[in-house]
């Protein structure tokens, strides 16, 4: 991993950050830690740099890109407003492993949403992430940091062919947390919908719902 930026886990400066937010700005790809594994971000208004991260992963174009912030003032500048259910589900899990299913605007590259135009978006509950998203100043793309198919990592040691690759540069937080990733809901109808079973178990989401 020749291109390292060693960052102690808690609160860090936008200063610190700089290297790493000056090479997503030039299309570049960054691995980081999150509050539950380490993410691969991008500029999800980049289209070149969206396709670098799609060709790194070997994901397929079906599949849609999850997106995290440094604030729910963050989201709803760059993404949209929250309503209802989603902005109730907003308050109490985030900072949170918590994604909520928005519409997608249409400044986002389509590859990101997969067509759907609909986009999974969260706060994180891991404050060099928050800070990476704030100081990149707009939402980032935070999809796992390993190939399609294989398994994730918690680590920055653990990234292996991910860390080689020249369009990478990896911001080492030290261990995360691990264990399953963020849940993810919709509830834009109203009634949430639990998309993918994550770290916020179901019933929780569910429970909240009803208060």
């Amino acid at each position: 991993m020749s291109r390292v930026l060693q960052l102690a886990s808690g609160p860090v400066s936008a200063a610190a950050l700089a290297p790493a937010v000056r090479w997503l700005a030039d299309g570049g790809i960054v691995a980081f830690p999150t509050d539950t594994l380490y993410g691969l971000a991008v500029d999800p208004f980049s289209g070149s740099a969206v396709a670098a991260l799609f060709d790194l992963k070997g994901r397929s174009s079906a599949a849609a890109i999850p997106l995290v912030a440094g604030s729910r003032t963050s989201v709803e500048s760059w993404i949209g407003r929250l309503h209802g259910a989603t902005a109730a589900l907003a308050d109490r899990f985030w900072p949170g492993p918590l994604s909520l299913i928005i519409d997608a605007p249409a400044t986002i590259v389509p590859a990101v949403h997969a067509g759907t135009h609909s986009v999974a978006v969260r706060v994180p509950a891991h404050d060099l992430a928050r800070a990476f998203a704030d100081a990149c100043g707009r939402p980032i793309t935070a999809t796992s940091a390993n190939a399609s198919g294989a398994p994730p990592v918690s680590t920055a040691a653990d990234l292996g062919a991910i860390a080689d690759d020249p369009r990478v540069l990896v911001i080492d937080g030290g261990r995360t947390p691990g264990g399953p990733p963020s849940t993810i809901v919709d509830a834009r109808a109203g009634e949430p919908i639990v998309v993918r079973d994550g770290a916020i178990a179901r019933d929780r989401v569910l429970r909240s719902s009803h208060r």
